[in-house]
């Protein structure tokens, strides 16, 4: 019956995503694969964690458009999430659902899944509302560097108060779902997590991400083979097979490590 209804459930708001424009096609398919793992496997609370992720990530996609166009231009795609997007950000939280199943008495698959969650909600708060600060960011390896709203491994003060927004989020409904109460046990571990692994996303934006340029906008961006002027874009720093969906894919994994790091202190403190 729960699988059922993690079917059905995830084909409508595939549907409805899809139809309002915040996933293609392709994005809409991999939504619903993911979705359903997750309802299916994981139960309501999964879902609505999920949910509160992908609703607030795709209102703020769509929000303040006009004052983000400029730093549009550099992103690796538009507002349209496709496959590669949704796998990037919810491949991780769909692996600890089969987890979940596997352990269902334990407390870790729950961490693990709020961490990835938190980790890539607070580096989609970031990037959307970090480009509407009224100063140029600075490149989080040299926070002396001014760059271009929009550069990968820029870093602005709204952008990072967003993040651990975003974060803080995601920590508190984990906390609220899996106690049903406030312990703080889960909140801060999962904040944390999430606010550094958007961090870890930006150093790698800015480091061995896969940038280009485009000579006739004389640009740099993340979109390769072409730029959206239709100008072939060229590699100028960057690993070429790291693109933005497996440095998202890398943010939630940091996330992951840095939940599961707090959770083993804990044990060996012996911390109630």
């Amino acid at each position: 019956m729960q699988l059922s209804v993690a079917i059905l459930l995830a084909s409508l708001i595939a549907y409805l995503a899809f139809r309002v424009r915040s996933l293609d096609r392709s994005g809409a398919y991999a939504a619903f694969l993911i979705g359903t793992m997750i309802f299916g496997l994981g139960g309501w609370r999964w879902a609505f964690l999920l949910l509160a992720f992908f609703i607030s990530s795709s209102a703020l996609s769509r929000a303040f458009d006009a004052h983000k166009r400029e730093a549009s231009e550099k992103y690796a795609k538009g507002n349209q999430r496709d496959a590669g997007q949704v796998m990037g950000n919810g491949a991780i939280p769909a692996l600890f659902a089969g987890l979940h199943v596997l352990y269902p008495g334990e407390t870790w698959p729950w961490l693990g899944f709020a961490a990835a969650l938190a980790a890539v909600n607070a580096d989609t708060w970031a990037t959307e509302l970090g480009v509407l600060n009224r100063t140029s960011p600075r490149l989080i390896t040299n926070l002396r560097v001014l760059v271009e709203k929009g550069t990968s491994g820029g870093v602005s003060m709204l952008g990072t108060l967003a993040s651990l927004a975003g974060a803080m989020v995601i920590g508190f409904l984990a906390e609220l779902l899996f106690s049903i109460g406030i312990t703080w046990l889960i909140f801060l571990p999962v904040t944390v997590a999430g606010f550094l692994g958007a961090l870890f996303d930006s150093f790698l934006g800015a480091t061995v991400q896969g940038i280009y340029y485009c000579p006739s906008c004389k640009k740099e961006t993340e979109r390769h083979p072409t730029h959206d002027c239709g100008t072939q874009t060229t590699r100028i720093r960057g690993w070429i097979w790291l693109n933005n969906d497996w440095v998202n894919f890398a943010c939630g994994a940091f996330g992951v490590g840095i939940i599961f790091t707090f959770w083993f202190v804990r044990l060996i403190l012996n911390v109630t």
